[in-house]
């Protein structure tokens, strides 16, 4: 008998159960989609990063390392492999095409993952490409290419087809942030193929596997070699540090956004299995009175929320594969940034852990329900239930209560009498708010810091990337041809953190500067220059030290601003100021109103990019950021419409009895529909003005998330405060019309009917 009416209850109430199944579906979906994608790309990144040997630490020197260098540090206790290594950008003959060519002298740290074609051989002659680069050129197996670096020609055959950790994401320089295969990707040739070109032994890099940390590092180089050398670990290059910063970016949406999510599901799940026990009470009544012991009653009842949960769960889990699915795979969003040879989808342990916590918490609830409801005899739960009385509030003590029309009064008291489900209501709303201003806002936020970099900071055509061995003058020189601004960048040691040194002379004004505010700001020759994530630990005003790395030397400068960097963390100053004090710096860039086809070739140039190509790329990634936004904003809007439904359905079912006594009194349908769907735009309006600041608060913890790679400033347009009321309001009036619709077919004898 028990389960018949197992499956009679649940038809009757099928409108309830199937919103409560959508509502953990989406609330475990989103959850589980946004972890999966953070942990997919921890597993498999790490999976390829091991398989390719991706060196812990890359060395620097612009005078190159000798063989006595390399083989000093391989007798290093703690360093388990160490190889001389080369990695420039090259261009390709008669093509605006270019490419990463790299060179390992032995092998064994940062190599490569051959997917088509020969295996790597020291002694070859050939060259290994990108196979991304390959496809998208049409190039294959067999086909040469020559390629030219400042006066040098290398033709090559392509002798096989590679992936590597170390171009993970295979980008030109810090200013490509998406890579663009049509365009750049990389190559290795053998270091027998590299000698027969250069003739000299000239390594500029030693790449370094150890567990040492940063500090132990530096110590143990700076005392084999006797001098102080640039030391970079593997979380400041691209590929390692951006892909890390997804995975934080992707912790940082997991643990906010989706979290909000889930808790606004479960928590309508709660009132709602609450009220349906409620509505049953009559059911429990007569089923104590058949005989049934109330164990058999309690288990029937909380079949309910352990059927409601784990079908939930199961669609939320199959939900939350789709979403990581569609981020992560080879054609979907990170495809276009990640370059790797395994898309396996992984999910955190503690998401298992959490859907189990699901599904026992959603049973436990309808347990705690269902009991509560079989205290006291048959007859007692036989009784109709009965919302709590309530006392008069303060409001009705005072004139203003009799200016109110009817139907003000009447919601007033129905909110406060059903506390419990009002609340539920304004929740859902701010949470629906909340989403959508979060996720807009983040999407204004990162167009702000797009269109910054394309409007006020970058006001040139062609940047140029000078060799390593151009002398300054030669690059003035360049420079003045060009009628073009230039910089000169570094890396440096500055309080035992690795910092950009970034000398400008911009007279033409091509490269320009914004402070924390995003205003276009001056640069001036009395001081230096932090960034803002800089200026959590170094105040304005401050003295400031630093080693350039390279050197013995350490420097004083005095903070007399802060700027917002684009990429990288970085202490800026004029080329005055630097030459005031004595501080050593290498022109490395060229900003220039040229067009790269008018720049003519030179030993000097290492390569050219167009301000235009560069901001594809950020396009590119704005791509992928609108796809997020649009799932989470969808989730949004059908959690939204889920939980009011779902809430105002219950709503409807609770005041029936009020209802069916307002058409006896004379109230026509539409009166009646009129209160209903006004209560909803109280709390809609309510719940909009909470929503805003609680989505601004939201949208300030993801930015504080991401400080670590992005310096942004929260830019909220009005478009999205418009379209996010505009939806919540939509949202609310759509379904309390649906809901009003509903009291033209009250039973009047049945609604009526009832304990006085």
């Amino acid at each position: 008998m028990l389960k018949r009416k197992l499956f009679r209850t649940a038809w009757q109430y099928k409108a309830q159960f199937i919103s409560m199944i959508i509502m953990v579906a989406l609330g475990v979906g989103i959850f589980l989609g946004f972890n999966m994608e953070w942990y997919s790309i921890e597993v498999n990144t790490s999976s390829f990063f091991e398989e390719t040997k991706l060196a812990d630490f890359h060395l620097y020197s612009e005078a190159g390392f000798s063989k006595g260098d390399i083989e000093a540090l391989k007798a290093v206790d703690g360093i388990d492999a160490a190889s001389r290594g080369l990695s420039v950008n090259v261009g390709i003959q008669d093509t605006e095409q270019s490419l990463s060519l790299n060179v390992s002298e032995d092998y064994t740290v940062s190599t490569m993952l051959i997917t088509a074609g020969a295996d790597y051989n020291p002694e070859g002659d050939g060259l290994w490409l990108s196979d991304r680069f390959a496809e998208a050129n049409g190039i294959s197996i067999g086909d040469a290419l020559t390629l030219t670096y400042r006066g040098f020609r290398i033709t090559a055959e392509v002798v096989g087809l590679a992936k590597s950790g170390e171009q993970l994401i295979c980008v030109g320089d810090d200013n490509q942030l998406m890579p663009d295969y049509t365009k750049f990707g990389f190559a290795y040739i053998s270091p027998k193929k590299y000698k027969s070109i250069v003739v000299l032994d000239f390594y500029p890099q030693i790449n370094i596997l150890s567990s040492m940390t940063k500090e132990q590092m530096e110590a143990a180089v700076s005392q084999a070699l006797g001098r102080t050398i640039m030391v970079v670990p593997k979380e400041d290059t691209t590929s390692y540090g951006e892909a890390m910063g997804e995975e934080d970016e992707g912790k940082a949406m997991g643990g906010i956004l989706p979290v909000l999510f889930l808790a606004i599901a479960l928590l309508a799940m709660i009132t709602t299995m609450h009220r349906i026990t409620a509505n049953e009470k009559r059911q429990i009544g007569t089923l104590k009175a058949l005989g049934f012991k109330d164990r058999q009653i309690l288990w029937h009842y909380t079949a309910y929320g352990f059927t409601i949960g784990l079908i939930g769960t199961v669609l939320g889990v199959a939900l939350g594969y789709g979403i990581c699915w569609m981020i992560m795979n080879p054609a979907g969003m990170m495809g276009t940034y990640f370059d790797m040879p395994r898309w396996e989808l992984a999910m955190p342990g503690f998401c298992a852990v959490v859907i189990a916590l699901i599904v026992a918490f959603l049973t436990f609830i309808s347990f705690l329900s269902v009991r509560k409801m079989l205290a006291g005899t048959a007859a007692d739960a036989l009784r109709p239930y009965v919302p709590k009385k309530m006392r008069n509030i303060a409001l009705e003590k005072t004139p203003l209560w009799k200016k109110l029309d009817f139907g003000t009064r009447w919601n007033l008291r129905d909110v406060l009498r059903h506390k419990s489900r009002s609340a539920m209501t304004l929740i859902g709303i701010v949470g629906c708010m909340l989403l959508l201003v979060g996720g807009l806002g983040m999407r204004d936020t990162m167009n702000g810091f797009l269109k910054t970099i394309d409007e006020d900071v970058s006001n040139y055509v062609t940047q140029v990337a000078l060799g390593e061995n151009s002398s300054n003058e030669q690059a003035q020189a360049l420079a003045d041809e060009l009628d073009g601004d230039w910089m000169a960048a570094s890396g440096i040691s500055m309080g035992g953190r690795t910092v950009m040194l970034q000398v400008y002379d911009v007279p033409h004004g091509k490269y320009r500067f914004i402070d924390e505010d995003n205003r276009i700001t001056p640069l001036t020759d009395d001081g230096a220059y932090i960034c803002t994530r800089l200026a959590e630990d170094i105040q304005v005003g401050d003295t400031v030290e630093f080693s350039p790395y390279g050197g013995s030397e350490t420097y004083s400068v005095k903070v007399i601003g802060v700027l917002r960097s684009v990429m990288t963390e970085n202490l800026v100053m004029s080329r005055a100021y630097a030459d005031e004090m004595g501080i050593p710096y290498t022109i490395t860039t060229i900003y220039t109103d040229a067009p790269a086809s008018e720049i003519g070739e030179s030993d000097l140039i290492a390569s050219t990019q167009s301000h235009a190509a560069i901001m594809e790329t950020y396009d590119s990634f704005m791509e992928i950021m609108d796809l997020m936004i649009v799932l989470l904003v969808a989730a949004a809007v059908i959690l939204g419409s889920v939980v009011l439904y779902n809430l105002g359905l219950m709503s409807y079912i609770e005041r029936s009895r009020e209802l069916a006594t307002l058409k006896v009194l004379g109230f026509k349908d539409r009166d009646v529909g009129r209160l209903l769907i006004s209560q909803n735009l109280w709390l809609t309006v309510l719940g909009v003005a909470l929503g805003i600041p609680a989505g601004i608060l939201t949208l300030d913890a993801l930015i504080k998330e991401l400080a670590g790679e992005y310096e942004l400033k929260m830019m909220i347009g009005p478009a999205t405060y418009a379209v996010s009321v505009a939806l919540t309001f939509g949202v609310s009036l759509f379904v309390g019309l649906i809901v009003a619709r509903k009291n033209r077919k009250i039973d009047m004898v049945e609604a009526l009917k009832g304990v006085d």
